[in-house]
C-alpha cells in the first residue's frame, strides 16, 4: 500500500457489512491495542480486556452515559486471527444509524478508517496468506454461481499455492544438482549429468496445464454472453423467461413486441451467463423497432454463443439461413421452438451447428439446450478441470513467463549451453512463480490487487 498514512499495526476500523437495514451489522477493528481501545467504549471493559482469543463478550457500546447499542464483541488474539494481529468484531443490530454511529465512535477514539482491502493486506504481510489466497477472497465475493465460488474456494484452501510449490520444488531440486556440478566440476563438460531432464519436463507440463486453465476459470468468473436471435414471434421472449424461470420479458402474439434488448444473469449448470433477449429480425418502417433490430445485430457480433430461434411450424426461411451462415466465427445453436406443435422437422444440416428442439412455453428441451450450451462453451477451453486453476490475469501472466523461462532452459540443455546459462533461466522461472504467490511482488502490483477489495475486507 503506497498511501503515506498507512502504518502497520495502527488500529483500523471499517463497516464490514452492507450499509442497509438488516438483522445484523458488523464493525471490524484490527491493530495494536484495538481491544483496549474498544474497551474504553464498552460497558464491561474488564471482561473485554481479559477475554481469550476466539471468544464472544456481551455488553453495550457506550459513549459517556449514552448507550449506543446492545452488542456481542468477537475477540481475536494475534497471531491467531485473519490479519495476524489482535482483532475485534462488533455484532450489532443492523440499522444503518446504529452501524454508522458505532463506526464513527471508533474513529473518534483511536482508530483510523481502513483502506480498501487493508485487512486482507495485513493478513498477507503477516504471513497468514499468500497472494493466491488473498485474490481468492475477492473471487468468492464476486462469484456468480456455486461452481465459480467452489473454484475460488479451492484456491483459498491452498490448491493453487500447493501446485506452485510442487512445481518450484522440481526446479529447485534440479538447480541444486547443477550448483553441485558448478561447485565441484571434474572437467569442462556440459550439464548432461546434472540437469534432471525428466523433472524439468514435468514442471513444464504442469505449468502449461496452469496456463491452459485460465480460459475455463475466466469463463466461470466473468461468464459468457448468450444472445437470443430470430425472426419476430419465434418465441425468444418465452425462451428468455423459461431460462430465467421468471416472467422477465413481455410475451404476446403481436409482432415487434420486443423493441429493445433485455439482459439478465442466469446459470447454465454452473456457468454464469449474461442472457440477452432481442428484437425480432425483420424489415420494418417503425423507427424504434428498426433501432432494436440494429442493436440485435450488433449484440450478435459480440456474443460468445447465439441461440437462433425458429418457429418449428414455419420452418427455416431464406433469411434465417442467411443469418446463420453469416455467423461463421461465432458458436451458434439452432433452437427449434414450438416443437410440440409439429410432427417432423427438417433439421439444418451442418456439422458445426447443433439443432435443439424445445417448447419454450412448456419448458420442454430446456435441459438439452443448457447441456448443448455448456458443451460448446467448455469445448473452447483446454484446461484440466481436475487440478488447480489460475484465478486472475496477473497469475496467468506470471505463470506464462515461468513457462517461457523453463522452455528456454530445456532448449539450452539440448543445445549443450554452459551451466550458468541454464541456471539463469531456471532462477528466472522461480522468480516468476514467486510473483504468483507474492514472495517477489512490486509495491504497485500489491496496491493494484488490494485496492479493488471492499473497505471492510
Amino acid at each position: 500500500m503506497t498511501n503515506l498514512g498507512y502504518t502497520p499495526e495502527e488500529p483500523i476500523a471499517a463497516i464490514a457489512t452492507a450499509l442497509a437495514p438488516g438483522a445484523l451489522g458488523i464493525v471490524r477493528g484490527s491493530g495494536k491495542n484495538c481491544i483496549e481501545l474498544l474497551a474504553e467504549k464498552f460497558s464491561r471493559p474488564k471482561a473485554l480486556k481479559e477475554a481469550e482469543g476466539n471468544t464472544l463478550v456481551y455488553g453495550w457500546i457506550v459513549d459517556g452515559k449514552e448507550k449506543i447499542d446492545e452488542v456481542m464483541v468477537g475477540v481475536y488474539r494475534g497471531p491467531k486471527s485473519f490479519t495476524g494481529e489482535d482483532m475485534v468484531e462488533i455484532f450489532c443490530h443492523g440499522g444503518t444509524s446504529v452501524v454508522k454511529s458505532i463506526h464513527s465512535l471508533l474513529l473518534k477514539n483511536g482508530f483510523r478508517q481502513a483502506e480498501r482491502g487493508e485487512y486482507t493486506f495485513r493478513g498477507y504481510i503477516n504471513g497468514k496468506s499468500d497472494l493466491t489466497k488473498a485474490e481468492a477472497i475477492r473471487e468468492i465475493i464476486d462469484s456468480k454461481t456455486d461452481v465459480s465460488r467452489g473454484h475460488a474456494a479451492g484456491r483459498l484452501a491452498g490448491e493453487l499455492f500447493e501446485e506452485i510449490n510442487d512445481i518450484k520444488k522440481l526446479v529447485v531440486d534440479t538447480l541444486a544438482a547443477i550448483e553441485v556440478e558448478i561447485e565441484y566440476p571434474e572437467d569442462e563438460e556440459t550439464i548432461s549429468d546434472a540437469f534432471d531432464h525428466e523433472k524439468i519436463l514435468l514442471a513444464k507440463k504442469r505449468l502449461q496445464s496452469l496456463v491452459n486453465s485460465w480460459g475455463a476459470e475466466k469463463l466461470y468468473q466473468d461468464g459468457a454472453r448468450v444472445v437470443l436471435c430470430g425472426k419476430t414471434n419465434a418465441g425468444k421472449s418465452s425462451l428468455f423467461n423459461s431460462l430465467l424461470k421468471e416472467e422477465r420479458a413481455i410475451v404476446s402474439d403481436i409482432e415487434g413486441t420486443t423493441r429493445d434488448y433485455l439482459e439478465c444473469w442466469a446459470s447454465f449448470d454452473g456457468i454464469p451467463v449474461r442472457l440477452f433477449d432481442t428484437a425480432g429480425l425483420r424489415e420494418t418502417e417503425d423507427y424504434v423497432e428498426a433501432v432494436g433490430v440494429s442493436r440485435t445485430k450488433d449484440l450478435s457480433k459480440e456474443a460468445d454463443l447465439i441461440f437462433y430461434l425458429v418457429d418449428s411450424d414455419c420452418g427455416l426461411a431464406d433469411e434465417d439461413k442467411e443469418f446463420i451462415l453469416a455467423k461463421k466465427n461465432i458458436p451458434l445453436i439452432l433452437v427449434w421452438n414450438k416443437c410440440d406443435k409439429v410432427e417432423s422437422i427438417n433439421k439444418f444440416q451442418s456439422d458445426k451447428i447443433p439443432n435443439v428442439f424445445v417448447s419454450a412455453k412448456k419448458g420442454t428441451g430446456i435441459g438439452d439446450l443448457i447441456a448443448a450450451s455448456k458443451n460448446i462453451l467448455n469445448s473452447q477451453q483446454t484446461g484440466d478441470k481436475e487440478h488447480a486453476g489460475l484465478g486472475t490475469e496477473r497469475q496467468k501472466v506470471a505463470v506464462q513467463e515461468a513457462l517461457v523461462r523453463i522452455s528456454h532452459a530445456l532448449e539450452a540443455e539440448e543445445d549443450h549451453y554452459s551451466l550458468d546459462a541454464v541456471v539463469q533461466d531456471l532462477e528466472d522461472c522461480l522468480d516468476s512463480l514467486g510473483e504468483v504467490t507474492g514472495e517477489i511482488t512490486p509495491d504497485d502490483v500489491l496496491e493494484s490487487i488490494f485496492s479493488h477489495f471492499c473497505v471492510g475486507k
